[in-house]
């Protein structure tokens, strides 16, 4: 399928995430990347995560290393959080958050829990096999169901709070075939740390 490097992305993020994914996704287009998430979190004080892929989906080590060289002399003129933090730009994952369109359309049939903004039918979460994908949102068939009862849940995009793939064997036989078309080095890491991001003299570290 056709990559659209700037496709709407269906997730949940504070005001100050959505802010700091405002300023970020530009200069992750202008590379060649699809941000997919920025999170906010209190690891080891205030870690700003921030989470791009290329077209294949995938992020390795030098991809990193380029956006986080882009990325924080914006952050240094925008500076969107008022205190000391850790900058953390990394891939994915094999259970990756699930953002877009295209994220449900390539892991069709792989198991996926996804959380709602709010409740449908007095339930908020689901967790099963993404069984349909069309413009509108994805149908999550439950393993769980009742007998008598319809299995699959049609949920909306819009509605969609947070959403990721489980790990399962499945998950993991797709990720090794795609490693074998698009091969990372196995000491390559791939994710990049910057131990403070007001702190110039620091230098990136390589973390698992």
């Amino acid at each position: 399928m056709a990559f659209d490097i700037a496709e709407k992305r269906y997730i949940k993020e504070t005001g100050l995430e959505a802010r700091i994914a405002r300023i970020v996704e530009p200069v992750a287009n202008d590379l060649g990347f699809a941000l997919v998430r920025v999170k906010i979190t209190p690891e080891n004080g205030c870690t700003l995560q921030i989470m791009a892929e290329d077209e294949h989906g995938r992020f390795n080590i030098t991809d990193c290393e380029t956006l986080s060289k882009d990325l924080s002399p914006v952050l240094d003129v925008e500076d969107p959080i008022d205190r000391e933090y850790h900058l953390e730009v990394s891939s994915p994952g094999i259970d990756r958050p699930l953002v877009r369109k295209r994220d449900y359309e390539r892991f069709l049939g792989h198991e996926a829990k996804v959380e709602l903004l709010d409740m449908i039918n007095g339930r908020k979460r689901f967790r099963g096999d993404i069984h349909a994908v069309d413009d509108e949102g994805v149908t999550i068939r439950l393993p769980d169901a009742p007998g008598g009862t319809d299995p699959d849940h049609k949920l909306a995009f819009s509605t969609i709070a947070e959403a990721k793939l489980v790990m399962t064997d499945k998950l993991m036989d797709q990720a090794r075939a795609d490693q074998e078309l698009h091969p990372i080095d196995d000491d390559e890491t791939e994710t990049v740390e910057y131990a403070d991001a007001d702190n110039d003299d620091n230098l990136p570290e390589e973390t698992k």
